[in-house]
C-alpha cells in the first residue's frame, strides 16, 4: 500500500509473531522481577509467594518457548535468523554514531528479511545462548535435589551463579532491545509496528536512465 506522504505499509509482523512477542515480553519482566526478589535485592511478594510466581511464570515461558520453535520450523520462520553476509558493522555504526547525525538507514525492514544483519545476530545469540543458560539452570535449580538419582552432581552456588549471570544478560538484552524500538522513524513507529504488523517504510523512486 503506497501513501500519499511517499511511504509504503509492508506487513512485517505476523499475528503469532505479535502474540508471543507481547507475552515473552511480560513473562520476562516478570521472571525479571520475582528473581531479583528471591535474590534478596529488593522485597515486593514475600519470599515464598515470589517463588511461586517464579517458577509458574518459568514454566509458562518454557511451554511458549517450546511451541514458538514448533512454529518456526513448521512456517519457516527460523530463516529469518539465520545470519547473512552482509556486513553487521554497518548497522552497527548506524545505530551507535549514524543516525545521530541523521544519516541514511543501511537497510529497511521488508516482509522476506525483517531482521537486519545486527539484529539477526543479536536475536539468534538470545535465542541460542541466553535462553538455553536461563531454562537449563532454571530447571537445574528447581530440580536440584533430584539430580544425584541422574548422575549429576554439580554444585547448587555454580548453577546459582550461571543463573545469575544467565539473567543479568537477559536485562542487558532486553534493556537494549527496549532502547532499539525507539530508533525508528519516531519513538512509537517500532512498537506500533509490533501491534499492528505493519512497517512504514520510505519508497524511493528509481533514478532515471540516461537519456530519458
Amino acid at each position: 500500500m503506497i501513501e500519499n506522504n511517499g511511504s509504503q505499509k509492508v506487513y512485517v509482523y505476523k499475528r503469532y509473531n505479535r502474540v508471543w512477542h507481547w507475552i515473552q515480553a511480560i513473562q520476562i519482566a516478570l521472571l525479571g522481577i520475582t528473581g531479583f526478589e528471591i535474590h534478596g535485592s529488593f522485597s515486593l511478594f514475600g519470599f515464598e509467594r515470589v517463588t511461586k510466581i517464579h517458577d509458574i511464570t518459568a514454566w509458562s515461558l518454557i511451554f511458549m518457548v517450546a511451541f514458538t520453535i514448533f512454529w518456526y520450523f513448521t512456517t519457516g520462520e527460523w530463516k529469518h535468523y539465520v545470519p547473512s553476509g552482509e556486513k553487521a558493522s554497518v548497522h552497527l555504526r548506524y545505530y551507535t554514531l549514524g543516525m545521530f547525525k541523521n544519516e541514511p538507514h543501511p537497510g529497511k525492514n521488508k516482509e522476506l528479511s525483517r531482521l537486519n544483519p545486527l539484529q539477526r545476530f543479536t536475536y539468534l545469540g538470545f535465542k541460542l545462548l541466553i535462553v538455553p543458560v536461563m531454562v537449563t539452570t532454571g530447571l537445574l535449580y528447581m530440580f536440584y535435589n533430584d539430580l544425584p538419582a541422574f548422575g549429576i552432581n554439580l554444585s547448587l552456588e555454580f548453577v546459582a551463579i550461571l543463573h545469575t549471570i544467565g539473567a543479568f544478560a537477559l536485562l542487558s538484552f532486553f534493556l537494549v532491545h527496549v532502547y532499539m524500538t525507539t530508533t525508528g522513524q519516531t519513538v512509537f513507529t517500532n512498537i506500533k509496528a509490533m501491534i499492528t504488523g505493519y512497517e512504514e517504510i520510505e519508497v524511493v523512486e528509481p533514478e532515471p536512465a540516461a537519456g530519458d
